[in-house]
């Protein structure tokens, strides 16, 4: 169990996840990620202020807090796209579940441990220091004030939309109290280009690999925006050598980190050599920015631009998508926000359409100066495809595991032998038709259906003294719950209760079918050492015949068009009674050559059909339905009246030596 193995640090497999697959004789072992192998050493953790730089790296592993799956298979092909020894996401935190989530890194399967509260991943997992939120806006603030306030944490990315803002400025003034990071609310999260990705960052796998965030290149970039976050990786890919890191701080009036904030950052990491700045208007954020580029606190080329230009032709303000893209005044329109930029001595261009060139034009200036170093031409992995989206888009072809042919629930709703339910209700079907549909694949006549019914009601329980409802008011009574004394006196079904249907059916069927007079069948079971199925009664006689038997043949004399296998059961019960008082054909008897009747009579099955039937046990699995009401009945009616533990009497016992 996860709470008894020690805290640690996973330590890598000393084969890597490239080639799992070159074990022999059987699939790779399950690896289950984030958690220890051996004790070994933990790194000491360091946090730092935003000013002093990097955040991720490829070492980095996060906690995922609210199961989606996509979002963590999508970081963790990332992961493995970048060439990373281990997946970046540690563990998840699902309120209220525990154990392990499967997942895919490349082609090798991995359980990622799954905790039921945030102290307990921290516990479990301390060098995860990242904590990505992907709960609704309700919870997302609380969850993300005790992530924060777990000393291993340094980072938290809370993707949701609508927190509210008193919330928010909670968050951030904790977060700037104890020298931690919060990403959003309302981002997409961020990427360091061939080290780390949050969540859904930079879209599909496709878009990934054409922006080229499987490896690190040259360029910072910051957004409001995660949707235009997509958008500039692309431009930006195009006209340099790539991202290094892009973080969107989300559109909300407050945002956990702002512009300003990375821009600083990224002028202390080294690998960065520019930086690149998609702004909005509303708010006063960049501001905050113009006020580092006067100050001279920025030494790296900065490309700004800020989106929002179009607002003046509207006649009145305008609420664009993001909560904070609303402009409040002249001073935070795109207009002001970019000619500010731009006399602080950042590259502002006239337009969003020259974006593009302003930075190439930078990024060719820093190449011409030897500031950039070429690039390594690095070729990625290829991410296996998953089976659903390949067998979807017709590039593979995979067997069933299950074949049906009786229903089909894909549709609006379920079909019963391709019959939808809304039909089914609409015409009045009853049990019987639901039997015939999902039983016999077709719609029987009414008297067939009919029939049915009536071997259900008159099969439904035969009193509390029957080994079946014996053992069931016995199970109850034990204090058992429903199933358990259903399935204790259905499995006393068999050859010697209630089990007889489909024999009798195929003895008499095949004594009819030969042509054997019912004294030659009689004898010949005999001479067998076979009882004949269906005959027999301890109780009913010559003189107390049993009533359902009774029923059952007039109803087939007045409905079914043809009677010849009942006429036979009858004949041989006329031999068998010469015989012995009690040898009756009884009720296992008289479903059992009716049924024959039935199949036969209807002219919708063939013989070869009739005699699978037959074989199969359908007619005892009538019995089965039928005797289920009952000992449903039986088991209530015991937890109703509240009886206590049943103890079999001694004086009902012969104790023999």
């Amino acid at each position: 169990m996860v709470g008894h193995l020690p805290p640690h640090r996973l330590k890598p497999p000393e084969h890597s996840h490239r080639n799992a697959s070159n074990h022999t004789g059987c699939s790779p072992p399950l690896r289950i990620a984030g958690l220890p192998s051996r004790l070994i050493e933990l790194p000491v953790l360091h946090f730092h202020n935003m000013t002093t730089g990097q955040l991720f790296s490829q070492k980095t592993q996060a906690l995922f807090y609210n199961y989606k799956q996509l979002p963590i298979q999508r970081m963790i092909d990332f992961d493995f796209l970048c060439g990373r020894e281990t997946p970046s996401v540690a563990g998840i935190v699902n309120p209220g579940s525990e154990g392990f989530q499967k997942l895919f890194f490349g082609q090798e399967e991995i359980a990622i441990p799954v905790h039921s509260s945030i102290e307990a991943a921290c516990t479990t997992h301390p060098t995860a220091d990242v904590f990505i939120n992907f709960a609704s806006f309700r919870s997302a603030a609380a969850s993300s004030m005790a992530a924060l306030k777990q000393p291993t944490i340094r980072v938290v990315a809370i993707i949701a939309e609508g927190v509210p803002e008193s919330d928010t400025k909670e968050l951030i003034a904790y977060a700037r109290a104890n020298n931690k990071v919060v990403i959003g609310p309302a981002t997409v999260g961020g990427i360091q280009a061939g080290a780390f990705r949050i969540g859904d960052t930079a879209g599909t796998l496709d878009n990934i690999i054409q922006c080229k965030l499987y490896r690190p290149g040259s360029v910072g970039f910051v957004s409001k925006s995660g949707g235009m976050s997509n958008e500039l990786y692309n431009t930006i890919a195009r006209v340099t050598d790539g991202i290094y890191e892009g973080i969107a701080i989300g559109g909300d009036v407050f945002p956990g980190s702002t512009l300003s904030d990375h821009v600083l950052r990224f002028n202390n990491i080294h690998q960065v050599k520019m930086m690149v700045v998609l702004g909005e208007l509303g708010g006063r954020d960049e501001y905050s920015l113009v006020d580092a580029l006067k100050e001279g606190k920025v030494q790296k080329p900065v490309i700004a631009w800020v989106s929002g230009t179009c607002a003046r032709l509207f006649k009145s303000e305008v609420q664009f998508g993001h909560a904070g893209a609303k402009s409040g005044g002249e001073l935070e329109s795109a207009q002001a926000k970019n000619q500010a930029l731009r006399e602080a001595g950042a590259v502002v261009p006239s337009s969003y359409e020259a974006f593009e060139n302003a930075i190439k034009e930078t990024f060719e200036k820093l190449v011409e100066g030897g500031k950039i170093p070429p690039v390594s031409v690095v070729k990625p992995p290829q991410i296996p495809e998953d089976l659903k989206t390949a067998i979807k888009s017709g590039k593979v072809r995979a067997p069933t595991h299950i074949i049906s042919t009786i229903s089909d629930d894909r549709g609006e709703e379920p079909c019963y032998a391709g019959v939808p339910m809304s039909t089914i209700i609409e015409r009045g079907y009853g049990v019987g038709d639901v039997i015939s549909l999902l039983w016999f694949k077709r719609s029987l006549p009414h008297y067939c259906t009919q029939f049915i019914e009536i071997c259900i009601m008159l099969c439904a329980d035969h009193g509390p003294c029957v080994s079946g409802a014996h053992n069931a008011i016995v199970t109850a009574r034990a204090g058992k719950d429903l199933v358990s004394s259903l399935v204790s006196g259905l499995l006393t079904i068999g050859p010697r209760f209630g089990g007889a249907i489909d024999d009798a059916a195929r003895y008499f069927k095949d004594a009819y079918d030969k042509g054997l007079a019912p004294d030659e069948f009689v004898e010949s079971m005999k001479k067998k050492g076979i009882r004949v199925p269906g005959i027999g009664h301890r109780i009913k006689s010559r003189d107390n015949r049993d009533k359902r038997v009774q029923l059952l043949q007039q109803y087939a004399h007045t409905h079914f068009p043809s009677v010849k296998y009942m006429e036979y059961a009858v004949k041989v019960e006329t031999y068998t009674l010469s015989k012995a008082n009690n040898l009756v054909l009884n009720v296992d008897g008289a479903i059992g050559s009716l049924f024959l009747d039935l199949l036969a009579g209807s002219g919708m099955f063939g013989k070869q059909e009739i005699d699978e039937i037959v074989e199969i046990g359908y007619l005892n699995g009538l019995f089965v339905l039928a005797r289920s009401v009952g000992l449903i009945g039986h088991t209530f009616d015991q937890k109703r009246l509240k009886q206590p533990l049943y103890r079999h009497p001694w004086e009902d016992v012969l104790y023999a030596k």
